[in-house]
C-alpha cells in the first residue's frame, strides 16, 4: 500500500494505491489489470487504484480463510467477542477521518457519513455483548438419564459482497456477526468504495484480528463478484451474503439453492409512503423529501411511490415541490450544508437518466420536475460543486403515476418519486402492495386504527409510522420479502441465524441403549366424575 500525491491532493487528500488482503498480506499491487475510484464529486480526483481480482484471487483467499476456520472457530465466543469490541472503538477514535473518506468517495453528506460509521460502531457494541450470548439449550428427553442439548456452530467461509452506497455500514453488518460467530470472510467490496474498504480492513488488522480471519480481494462485479460466486459451486464457500440488485440476488440464489446453502440476500426496493387524509402534513412532506432524496435517492430503502389520499393530494404535491426546487446540491467535501451530493457513479447516473423513458408508457403521467444532469449551463442558483466535473442531478417528481405503470414498478436509483392520487386506504394499501419488491414501507396518520391495519396488512420487511422509509438501528432485523430479499435478515439477534447452524446432541448415561418414541413410559389411565348436572343443559 502507497499514497500519492496527486493535482487536487490539498483540496481532497492524496491517491491510495491500494491491494488485496489476503492471509494477513497485501497481495497484488502489480496486478495488470487495475481500476481507479474516482471522487463523484470531481471526477479528477482520484481516490484510489486497485487490483482487478481473479478468480485465482478469489479461489487463493478461500483457501486462506478455510484454514484460519479451523483455529478461528475454536476462539471462545467471548474472547471474539472482545475483538470485536476493540473494532468499535478504533471506529469511534477514528470516526472524522473514516467518515470524511466515505464523503470523498461516493459523494455522501457529510452528516450522512459520520451517521453511517455510528452505525458500525452501534453494530460492533451490539455484538460484543452477543459473544457472552451464543445461546444453546437444554431440551428435557422422553427418556430417563439421558440429556438433550443444543449448540450454534459456525458455517465457514463467508463470502460478502456489498453495496457502495453503504460503504462502511453494511459491511459491519455483515463482517461483524459473521466473525463472532466463529467464521472466516473473503469480502468483495464495492468497486465504487474501495478506498473506503481499505480503510476498514486497516481498522480489522489494528484490532488485532487474526491473519486470514477477514480477506479483501478488490475488483469488478463481472469479474470478481462473479469468482465469488462461482467459488459455491467449487466448495469453496459455505455462506454468501449479498447486497445489490434483485437481479443478481435470483442469480445468487439459483447456485446457492443447488449447493443446499441458505443466501443472505439483501436486495432493491420499490418502497411505499402512504399519507393519509388525517396527517400532520408537514411532518409527511419532511419524511418525504428525506425518504425521496437523502442520498440523492440511491438507497434500497428510498421513497418510489408516493401515495396520497385525494383530499390532501394538491396541497402535499404543492408543498412536495416546492421543496424538492429548494433542495441544495453540491459538492459535500466543501459544504457540510447541502442537502444531497453527486451521483455515486456514472452507471447510476446513466441509469437515472434513463428512467424518463418509463413515464412515455403512463396514460396520464404528468413530469412535475424532470431530473437533469446538472451542467455549468443549467445549474440551479442554488448549487454549491463543479458541474463539469462532477455527477450532480436535479430531482424528478412524477405525478398521475398508476401503480400498474412501468414507472411504479421499476427500482431508479437516484433521486425520483411517483406520485399515486387514492380514494381511500383500501386503495392506498392496494398501491402499497402492488409491486414485486416488498423492502421498506411507511404511512402518516394519526388514526390508531388505520396505523393498526396498515401494520397488519403491509407486505414488507420494514415499515414505519409517521416518519420516512429510510433508516434502521443497529438493534432490529433489516431485510424485505419478494424481490427486496429472501427472508433472511441482517442486523440484530435474527442475523445470528444466518451465521451459524444448530447442532443436536444427545447424551445417554443409562448404561444401555434407550430406544426414543419406542421405549417411553406410557402414561396411567385415570377416571373423572360426571359434572353436567351441576350446569343443567350444557
Amino acid at each position: 500500500m502507497s499514497l500519492r500525491e496527486n493535482p487536487q491532493g490539498k483540496r481532497y487528500g492524496k491517491t491510495l494505491t491500494g491491494a488485496h488482503f489476503i492471509g494477513g498480506k497485501l497481495k497484488g499491487e502489480n496486478a495488470k489489470e487495475k481500476f481507479q475510484s474516482l471522487n463523484p464529486s470531481y471526477l479528477k480526483d482520484v481516490v484510489g487504484e486497485f487490483p482487478i481480482g481473479t478468480a485465482k484471487d478469489v479461489d487463493e483467499a478461500c483457501v486462506v480463510a478455510r484454514d484460519a476456520f479451523k483455529k478461528w472457530r475454536m476462539v471462545p465466543a467471548p474472547i471474539r467477542g472482545e475483538i470485536v469490541g476493540k473494532i468499535g472503538q478504533i471506529f469511534r477514535e477514528q470516526k472524522e477521518m473514516l467518515s470524511r473518506l466515505i464523503t470523498r468517495e461516493i459523494g455522501k453528506p457529510l452528516r450522512e457519513s459520520r451517521g453511517e460509521v455510528q452505525e458500525a460502531i452501534d453494530t460492533c457494541a451490539f455484538f460484543q455483548s452477543e459473544g457472552r450470548r451464543l445461546y444453546g439449550q437444554t431440551v428435557p428427553s422422553e427418556l430417563r438419564r439421558k440429556e438433550l442439548e443444543t449448540y450454534r456452530r459456525p458455517l465457514g467461509v463467508c463470502g460478502l459482497i456489498t453495496a457502495g452506497n453503504f460503504p462502511f455500514a453494511v459491511p459491519s453488518w455483515k463482517i461483524i456477526p459473521a466473525i463472532l460467530c466463529g467464521n472466516t470472510v473473503v469480502w468483495k467490496p464495492s468497486e465504487d468504495a474501495s478506498t473506503v474498504a481499505h480503510a476498514f480492513m486497516n481498522v480489522l488488522r489494528a484490532a488485532g484480528l487474526p491473519d486470514g480471519v477477514v480477506n479483501m480481494v478488490h475488483g469488478t462485479g463481472p469479474v470478481t463478484g462473479a469468482a465469488v460466486i462461482d467459488a459455491i459451486d467449487k466448495g469453496l464457500i459455505q455462506k454468501i451474503s449479498f447486497t445489490g440488485s434483485s437481479r443478481v440476488g435470483m442469480k445468487i440464489g439459483e447456485v446457492a439453492g443447488r449447493n443446499l446453502q441458505i443466501p443472505s440476500l439483501e436486495l432493491g426496493g420499490k418502497n411505499p409512503m402512504i399519507v393519509m387524509d388525517d396527517a400532520d402534513i408537514d411532518a409527511a412532506v419532511n419524511g418525504a423529501v428525506w425518504a425521496a432524496f437523502g442520498t440523492a435517492g440511491q438507497r434500497c430503502t428510498s421513497l418510489g411511490n408516493l401515495i396520497l389520499h385525494k383530499k390532501i393530494a394538491d396541497k402535499f404535491v404543492s408543498s412536495f415541490v416546492k421543496r424538492a426546487q429548494a433542495l441544495v446540491i453540491g459538492d459535500p467535501n466543501l459544504d457540510e450544508g447541502i442537502a444531497y451530493g453527486p451521483m455515486i457513479s456514472e452507471r447510476f447516473m446513466k441509469g437515472y437518466l434513463e428512467h424518463h423513458k418509463l413515464a412515455k408508457k403512463g396514460k396520464n403521467t404528468k413530469c412535475l420536475l424532470e431530473g437533469r444532469r446538472i451542467t455549468e449551463k443549467n445549474a440551479p442558483k442554488n448549487f454549491k460543486g463543479d458541474a463539469k466535473n462532477g455527477l450532480f442531478v436535479t430531482p424528478t417528481i412524477y405525478d398521475g403515476v398508476a401503480i400498474g405503470d412501468a414507472l411504479a414498478q421499476t427500482e431508479v436509483f437516484g433521486p425520483t418519486v411517483n406520485v399515486i392520487r387514492v380514494a381511500d386506504f383500501d386503495e392506498a394499501i392496494a398501491a402499497a402492495n402492488g409491486t414485486k419488491y416488498g423492502l421498506s414501507s411507511a404511512i402518516y396518520t394519526n388514526d390508531p386504527v388505520t396505523r393498526l391495519r396498515f401494520k397488519n396488512e403491509i407486505s414488507a420487511g420494514m415499515s414505519s409510522i409517521n416518519n420516512s422509509t429510510t433508516g434502521a438501528e443497529a438493534h432490529l432485523p433489516f431485510g424485505g420479502t419478494g424481490w427486496s430479499g429472501n427472508g433472511t435478515r441482517e442486523s440484530g439477534v435474527w442475523v445470528v441465524d444466518s451465521y451459524t447452524r444448530w447442532h443436536a446432541v444427545n447424551i445417554d448415561d443409562s448404561g444401555g441403549l434407550q430406544l426414543a418414541q419406542i421405549e417411553t413410559e406410557e402414561t396411567g389411565e385415570g377416571k373423572a366424575e360426571d359434572l353436567s348436572e351441576l350446569v343443567p343443559g350444557a
